[in-house]
């Protein structure tokens, strides 16, 4: 019966919401799947690389040759204009060098600044991104680093660190030379990172500028954007900026970002044909957004999800009133096809805390055009086509942060948690005897004990009410056992009178099975070995047995 209640405690664990879900970071893959899924057909461009990727959840759902070392040319601007947002205040001053001025051709983009002007930095973004001005990016690289060459050494550290793989800076404004060139998928992360910058986003959807004279530059004009998806020439809703850049080696290239019901794509085309740059990502955003949508991973996913307490909490609540130490970034997305649910994907949790969700069947063949980038097989997810290094049974289309809530966090408003794992939480396969210990008693992960008081009431009531059950079982076995019949028997009556010579008493018999009539029992049988005492005091002994039924057998009532 105790086993009974602490089996209905365990299964109360998992349904109680004060009760924490159980994982085991052996066992962390999630495989659903669903047979017969099939991703988007791809439309048709002539780009020599292009790529499409979701700007929050990084899934590429289009590529062409997207590892392929292609010429930048101005996009190169992108990442010039991110170090310098990223490292100097918009409201400081650049001023022109004559090296900034003259170590470019004289006949590429320019605004026509002169030696020894001076602009805000802010200015000089907007010269270099809707006027693709050229000495703007010098004197930006120069104001920011010192010189140029130790401005690229920046440059090529920050692509690095966006993850790029096949991407060589040596200027800062994407002039032709054969030892710089990038991919398409590292000009996407570039470009991802650009617009996640919203000052920078803002300066690159610009379609014009007007720079005004001041005492340190006389000039008062205009610049006009070349980009036909911002300066309107090309209308499609939705866009949030992009980059044009073209030299006779690297053809028309352009990034562009859009955004449409919430999810944000970015677009790279590379070695194209003007203006069809802008009819290709036109034709991808169309794409994109009619056969894919974003979801929230974590409103929808509930398999990760860790309720109010348990053995991933955090907190000083002696009975689980706490919090979970991990769960899902709010800000993680999935981007999916629309076909698909979330019950079709695969999951699993990574050694840096995140949740990779892969989709079975899907080859990168289905995903990717023209050369495989370099180690990745169809049927694969490797780098190129999900940033995540790893081969699985399908293709990665998103991943979801594991976090340390913010109140495991700071639990000791002294102590940040760090260098955590979730493996470090996680449970791991415990035998019998620890389990049934962690189902009463578990510690949380900033080594609060916790109690688990359901499970200890109902194992207390379940022990109470098996001793009861205990005690009338041993009790019916000893009646049993001691030889008495199962009948019930009356006590006796004694009553007692006073007689000449002596007294006497009649006691009433005890009778087997018979209910009293009348209260009295006189008449009835004698069980076997019982005396009887007759009222002249003269003890009389009758022996009966108990199949002795013959009422008539006796001689006179009265002796009983």
């Amino acid at each position: 019966m105790a086993a009974f209640f602490v089996i209905i405690a365990m299964l109360m664990e998992t349904a109680l919401p004060l009760q924490a879900e159980v994982v085991s970071y052996d066992a962390q893959t999630q495989e659903n799947g669903s047979a017969g899924i099939t991703w988007p057909a791809a439309p048709s461009i002539s780009a020599e690389g292009a790529i499409l990727m979701d700007v929050d959840s990084e899934t590429i759902l289009y590529g062409r040759n997207i590892d392929e070392r292609l010429y930048p040319a101005s996009t190169t601007k992108l990442m010039t204009c991110l170090i310098a947002a990223e490292r100097l205040d918009m409201k400081d001053t650049v001023t022109f060098s004559y090296s900034a001025v003259h170590d470019v051709p004289p006949d590429g983009s320019n605004i026509g600044m002169d030696s020894g002007e001076t602009i805000t930095v802010e200015q000089c973004l907007y010269g270099i991104m809707v006027g693709s001005a050229n000495e703007c990016a010098s004197a930006i690289a120069e104001k920011t680093a010192g010189s140029v060459e130790a401005f690229t050494d920046l440059m090529n550290q920050r692509a690095a660190e966006l993850g790029c793989t096949g991407t060589h800076f040596v200027n800062a404004n994407g002039l032709f030379d054969e030892n710089h060139y990038t991919t398409p998928h590292d000009l996407c992360l570039i470009g991802r990172a650009f617009l996640d910058e919203p000052a920078l986003a803002q300066i690159g959807n610009t379609a014009s500028y007007h720079f005004f004279a001041t005492d340190t530059q006389p000039d008062d004009f205009w610049i006009l954007n070349k980009h036909k998806l911002i300066n309107g020439e090309y209308r499609y809703p939705g866009i949030i900026g992009g980059k044009t850049g073209f030299t006779s080696q690297s053809k028309e290239t352009l990034v562009t970002g859009c955004i449409r019901n919430g999810m944000r794509l970015v677009c790279v085309v590379m070695k194209e044909e003007d203006p069809v740059q802008f009819e290709d990502t036109m034709t991808l955003f169309d794409y994109g957004f009619s056969e894919f949508e974003r979801k929230n991973a974590a409103e929808n996913d509930k398999t990760y999800t860790v309720s109010t307490a348990g053995f991933l909490s955090s907190g000083r609540d002696l009975f689980g009133n706490s919090s979970p130490a991990f769960s899902i970034a709010e800000d993680a997305y999935l981007t999916m096809p629309k076909s698909v649910e979330l019950s079709d994907l695969n999951s699993r949790v990574t050694q840096d805390n995140s949740i990779v969700y892969t989709l079975p069947g899907i080859t990168a063949g289905d995903i990717l055009e023209g050369a495989l980038p370099a180690g990745l097989q169809a049927g694969t997810a490797g780098e190129g086509a999900s940033g995540d290094g790893e081969n699985t049974d399908g293709i990665v289309i998103g991943r979801a942060k594991l976090v340390l809530n913010e109140q495991a966090r700071n639990a000791d408003k002294t102590t940040y948690i760090a260098d955590t794992t979730i493996e470090d939480y996680l449970v791991k396969e415990e035998g019998l005897l620890d389990q049934l210990k962690d189902l009463y008693v578990h510690t949380g992960i900033n080594g609060t004990v916790y109690v688990n008081l359901p499970v200890w009431i109902y194992t207390a009531a379940g022990a109470a009410l098996l001793i009861v059950i205990l005690m009338n079982l041993f009790s019916f076995l000893f009646s049993f056992g001691s030889g008495r019949s199962s009948r019930s028997y009356y006590s006796s009556y004694p009553s007692y009178s006073s007689y000449s010579g002596g007294s006497s008493y009649t006691e009433r018999a005890y009778y087997p099975g018979r209910n009293s009539r009348g209260g009295s029992s006189a008449g009835r049988r004698q069980t076997s070995g019982r005396t009887r005492t007759s009222r002249n005091a003269k003890p009389v002994t009758r022996t009966y047995s108990e199949d002795d039924w013959d009422f008539e057998e006796f001689e006179d009532l009265d002796q009983w």
